[in-house]
């Protein structure tokens, strides 16, 4: 998957995780090669347990906790508004280039519809999957 490359520390879009609980293997693979080095924005663990009844958030939460929870205050929040009018993203898709952007991480993302990867270079794209 790396290619021999170092990886590079990455904010972790919600879709990844997603595709984790949702039993693709190629997520599964990536967050066990980036565990170390990625985090997660407030955005993502809110979207992530959305997706969890109670009785499997507690088991969703664990995994969570896993990775470093990035904070959201006012330089970010800042940022989120400038660029969800410059590029006119939903806003928690501008609070993940913020956050992303404010820490100097990737966001590490299958979200290429609003986070091109030839148009935005603090994107990446871990795996795809076909359909």
């Amino acid at each position: 998957m790396t290619n021999g490359e170092p990886l590079q520390p990455v904010l972790l879009d919600s879709v990844i995780l997603i595709d984790h609980f949702n039993n693709i293997a190629a997520a599964t693979d990536y967050l066990s090669d980036v565990r170390e080095i990625a985090a997660i924005s407030a955005i993502t663990r809110a979207e992530v347990l959305t997706g969890f009844d109670s009785a499997d958030e507690v088991t969703a939460a664990k995994l969570l906790d896993r990775f470093r929870l990035l904070p959201i205050g006012a330089e970010v929040a800042d940022l989120a508004a400038r660029l969800r009018r410059e590029h006119g993203w939903k806003l928690p898709d501008a609070f993940q280039a913020a956050v992303a952007g404010h820490h100097g991480l990737d966001l590490a993302t299958r979200n290429t519809r609003d986070f091109p990867p030839d148009r935005f270079d603090f994107v990446t794209v871990p795996y795809r999957i076909k359909h």
